[in-house]
């Protein structure tokens, strides 16, 4: 369960040098895992936080989300299981977070869409889940960071994803690009070290800017921190995406 915390080797985390090769748009050869660079293309990734957090946020986050497309600019994709016990509401997201500061703003969670498997009974086939964002200053998340397109469907493994989130023992996020297996039929897998507690919820981004997974699923992400899970995306994901993004 990738929401709980963990210790995480520095030695896997250290910068990446110039020299790196870059996989489908990743931050270095695959299977590697770095410290995310500052600003973009990592802004649409942030941390979540209790809203009671917003003033003091340094070592506070305790899940991942990213902000995905929608017709009303307000949308972040996570994992169900760090929105249960509550309607969102007592939760913010903070883009591009990094050491304390919200580069990007704090957003408040407006609210949030679970879809059934999950609700029902915590099925791990189920466990994707959005939140819709207030505005702030009169604007839009996604007119401020950008967006991922959320797409379900596509063929696991197909190309090479790039994983990135916020560990808890960490105050910047770690990112690694690798590709995903299949785990079963409704759960993909992918070995990327470092991933451990806070980093449920990050988005799998293919290198056509596309969110293909959502770190989650089997153990809840995972029980270790070098192989991580998520849901194959599929009709239900869709569906849910669907009536998250027509919120008014």
């Amino acid at each position: 369960m990738k929401r709980t915390a963990w210790v995480v080797a520095a030695a896997l985390l250290a910068a990446p040098s110039a020299s790196a090769a870059a996989a489908d748009d990743g931050p270095g050869p695959l299977g590697t895992t770095v410290v995310a660079s500052a600003g973009r293309p990592f802004a649409r990734i942030g941390a979540l936080f209790g809203a009671d957090r917003a003033g003091r946020l340094a070592g506070g986050h305790f899940c991942t989300a990213s902000v995905v497309h929608s017709p009303h600019h307000d949308l972040v994709v996570t994992a169900a299981h760090c929105l249960e016990g509550g309607d969102g509401t007592d939760l913010v997201f903070v883009p591009g977070y990094r050491n304390g500061k919200a580069p990007y703003g704090i957003w408040h969670v407006r609210r949030q869409f679970l879809p059934d498997g999950w609700a029902a009974g915590e099925d791990e086939d189920s466990d994707v889940a959005f939140a819709v964002l207030g505005p702030r200053g009169g604007r839009e998340v996604e007119d401020v960071v950008g967006a991922y397109r959320f797409v379900a469907g596509t063929a696991v493994g197909a190309t090479a994803v790039t994983l990135t989130g916020y560990p808890n023992a960490r105050e910047a996020p770690v990112t690694c690009s690798n590709r995903p297996r299949a785990h079963s039929a409704t759960q993909q897998r992918l070995t990327c070290p470092g991933f451990t507690g806070g980093t449920s919820g990050s988005p799998w981004v293919n290198g056509d800017g596309e969110v293909v997974g959502v770190l989650g699923g089997h153990e809840q992400g995972g029980t270790t921190a070098d192989v991580s899970y998520s849901v194959v995306l599929g009709r239900e994901a869709a569906a849910l995406y669907r009536e998250a993004a027509a919120d008014p």
